[in-house]
C-alpha cells in the first residue's frame, strides 16, 4: 500500500482564503486533502469577474501581514514571492468626508500627524499616545499569538481576561478612539476598520485596534493582477503538494455515524474522510448539512439565534475614461456615522444616503482594465436579508441612486462611460455563498461573538469535524481567516499528532519577538528615538 492511500484523508467545503490555507498546510503534513467547491472555481468570497478586458476582484481587496500568508507557503516548502508579486500601497486609503475635506491614510506617523493636524492640533499632539495604548492590544492579537490559538475551551478565554481587562480591549471602539481623538475626522480614521470585518464600530470591542497598529507596521498591500492572483496562487500552491481541487462540487450532506464523521456527499458523490473542514458559514454547516440528531449544541435554534453581519450592495464597473480624485482604496463618507449604522446594523432599513468604499487596482495595476479605462467595484453597506428588503424591486433602483450619486459627488460622466455594470445584493451573496442572511462578514464581531464565545474551530457536537474561516476564531479580514487556518490545523495536529508548523518567516520573527524587547522596540519607534 502507498504512502498516500495510508494517509489520513480529509475533506475541506468550500474554497476561500481559509479553506485554502488549511488545505495547503494539512497536504504538507501528509493528510490527503480534497478541496471541494460549490461554484465553477476558487476562491469563495475572493471570486474575480472578467469582463471585456475589465478584471475585478469581486470581494477581498487589500493585504496586511504578508508574512502570515507566508508562513503558509513555508508551511509547503515555498516561498510567498515566488507565486505573486506584493505592492505596497501609498496612501492606504484616501478618505473623503462629507464636507469636501480628505484625508490619505497611511502608515508614516509624521504624514499622519501633519495631515491630523489640519483638523485639530490637539488630536495630532495625541496620535503617539494613541499608538502606544493600541500596541498591546495588536501584541496580544498577533505578538502572543492569541488570533492563531483555539479558544475551544473556556480556560483559555479566562486566561485572557486580565489582558483583555487591562488594554480596555472590551470597550467599544468608538469610545476609546474617541478619549484620544474629537475632530469627528480624526475619531473616523481609526475606528472605520471594524467594517472591514462585518462591526459596527460603536459595538465592536476594542480589540480590533490591533488593525490600524498592524496597518502601520506592515503596511498595505495589493497582488499584482489583482488578489485573485493569490487565490490562484494557493490553489497552485495545493496541488503541487498533491492535493486535489474539485470545482462544481456542493456540498449536500456531511456524514455522520455514532458522532463521528465518515464522509460528506456533494455533486452525487460520495467523498469519505478521516475529516471534514467546513469553509462555509457554521450556521450553513450546521443546520443544512449535520442531520439534527448529531447536534446536541449547535441546534437549529441555536443557529438561528447567531447574530449575522451586514450585507453589502456592489457595483462593478467598468469605465472608459480614468477618475484621478479616486486612489487605490478611496472612502466616501455621509455627513452621518452613527444614525447611518444604527439604520444599517439595528434597524435593518434602507437609509436615503450612504456611505461607501471604492475598490479602483487600476490605480495600482493599469492592465486590470483596457488602455486608458477603470476598473472598479463600490461598496455600500447594507442591512442583511433580515430586513426583509425587496433585492428584485430595489437593486436596478439602488444601483442608479449611486451612480447619480457619485456623478454628483465628483465623477462626471460616469453613466455614459460605462462599458460595463454589474451588481451583487444580499441575496446573492445567500445564494451563491450559502450566507445565512446574506451576510458579507459571517457572524458580527461583538464581543459575545468572540473567541471562546464564537463557533470553535474543532466542532462541539461531531468528532473529526473541523470549521475554518470568517466565522470561526479569530474571525473575519484576509489577515484573520489565514489565521483561523493556523488556529484549526493547531486542533488538528493536536488531535492527530501532527507537526507543529508554527514557523514565521524572518519578518514575521523580527516583528513577534516577545516580552520587553517587543515593548521596548515599539516605545522607542512610537518616541521617535
Amino acid at each position: 500500500m502507498s504512502r498516500k492511500d495510508q494517509a489520513r484523508r480529509a475533506v475541506i467545503i468550500g474554497s476561500g482564503f481559509g479553506g485554502l490555507a488549511l488545505a495547503a498546510r494539512l497536504q504538507a503534513a501528509g493528510v490527503q486533502v480534497t478541496v471541494l467547491e460549490k461554484r465553477s472555481a476558487i476562491g469563495g468570497r475572493a471570486y474575480k469577474l472578467e469582463d471585456r478586458g475589465y478584471v475585478f476582484d469581486m470581494g477581498p481587496s487589500l493585504i496586511t501581514a504578508p508574512h502570515i500568508i507566508d508562513s503558509v507557503f513555508q508551511a509547503g516548502g515555498r516561498r510567498l514571492e515566488d507565486y505573486v508579486d506584493l505592492v505596497p500601497l501609498d496612501p492606504y486609503y484616501r478618505i473623503y468626508f462629507h464636507d469636501g475635506t480628505h484625508i490619505d491614510y497611511v502608515g508614516d506617523p509624521d504624514r499622519m500627524k501633519a495631515q491630523m493636524r489640519k483638523f485639530s492640533a490637539e488630536d495630532a499632539d495625541r496620535y503617539d499616545d494613541f499608538m502606544k495604548k493600541a500596541f498591546p492590544i495588536y501584541d496580544a492579537v498577533i505578538g502572543d499569538r492569541l488570533g492563531s490559538k483555539s479558544f475551544g475551551e473556556l480556560k483559555t478565554m479566562l486566561g485572557f481576561i486580565p489582558k483583555f481587562i487591562k488594554t480596555e480591549a472590551y470597550m467599544p471602539v468608538t469610545r476609546l478612539v474617541n478619549r484620544y481623538f474629537k475632530d469627528p475626522r480624526n475619531q473616523f480614521l481609526y475606528s472605520f476598520h471594524p467594517l472591514f470585518v462585518g462591526g459596527n464600530p460603536f459595538q465592536t470591542p476594542s480589540v480590533y485596534l490591533m488593525i490600524p497598529y498592524l496597518e502601520r507596521r506592515g503596511g498595505v498591500w495589493f497582488s499584482k493582477g489583482g488578489m485573485y492572483s493569490l487565490v490562484e496562487a494557493m490553489g497552485r500552491l495545493i496541488r503541487e503538494l498533491g492535493g486535489e481541487i474539485l470545482t462544481d462540487h456542493e456540498v449536500t450532506r456531511i456524514g455522520v455515524e455514532k458522532g463521528k464523521v465518515t464522509h460528506v456527499e456533494a455533486s452525487g458523490q460520495r467523498f469519505d474522510a478521516d475529516l471534514v473542514i467546513s469553509n462555509g458559514d457554521p450556521g450553513h454547516t450546521y443546520r443544512d448539512l449535520v442531520d439534527s440528531g448529531s447536534r446536541k449544541k449547535w441546534t437549529d435554534r441555536k443557529v438561528g439565534r447567531l447574530d449575522y453581519s451586514m450585507s453589502c450592495f456592489l457595483l462593478y464597473l467598468g469605465v472608459k475614461r480614468k477618475y484621478p480624485g479616486l486612489e487605490h482604496h478611496t472612502l466616501i463618507l455621509s455627513e452621518r456615522y452613527k444614525g447611518l449604522l444604527k439604520d444599517i446594523f439595528d434597524k435593518k432599513i434602507l437609509p436615503d444616503d450612504f456611505s461607501m468604499y471604492l475598490h479602483v487596482p487600476t490605480r495600482t495595476d493599469p492592465s486590470m482594465a483596457p488602455e486608458g479605462g477603470e476598473s472598479m467595484y463600490v461598496l455600500v453597506p447594507v442591512a442583511n436579508l433580515k430586513s426583509g428588503i425587496d433585492w428584485n424591486e430595489m437593486r436596478q433602483p439602488f444601483a442608479d441612486r449611486v451612480i447619480d450619486f457619485l456623478q454628483e459627488w465628483g465623477m462626471p460622466g460616469l453613466r455614459e462611460n460605462l462599458e460595463v455594470l454589474h451588481l451583487m445584493d444580499p441575496t446573492d451573496f445567500r445564494d451563491d455563498l450559502n450566507s445565512l442572511d446574506g451576510n458579507a462578514f459571517g457572524i458580527v464581531p461583538k464581543f459575545t461573538q468572540t473567541a471562546y464565545f464564537r463557533p470553535h474551530n474543532r466542532s462541539e457536537d461531531v468528532d473529526g469535524l473541523y470549521l475554518v474561516g470568517s466565522g470561526t476564531h479569530p474571525g473575519a479580514g484576509v489577515p484573520g481567516v489565514f489565521l483561523s487556518a493556523e488556529t484549526t490545523y493547531g486542533v488538528i495536529a493536536q488531535d492527530l499528532g501532527l507537526p507543529d508548523q508554527w514557523d514565521w518567516n524572518e519578518k514575521g520573527r523580527v516583528e513577534l519577538e516577545a516580552g520587553n524587547a517587543r515593548h521596548d522596540a515599539a516605545e522607542r519607534l512610537l518616541s521617535g528615538d
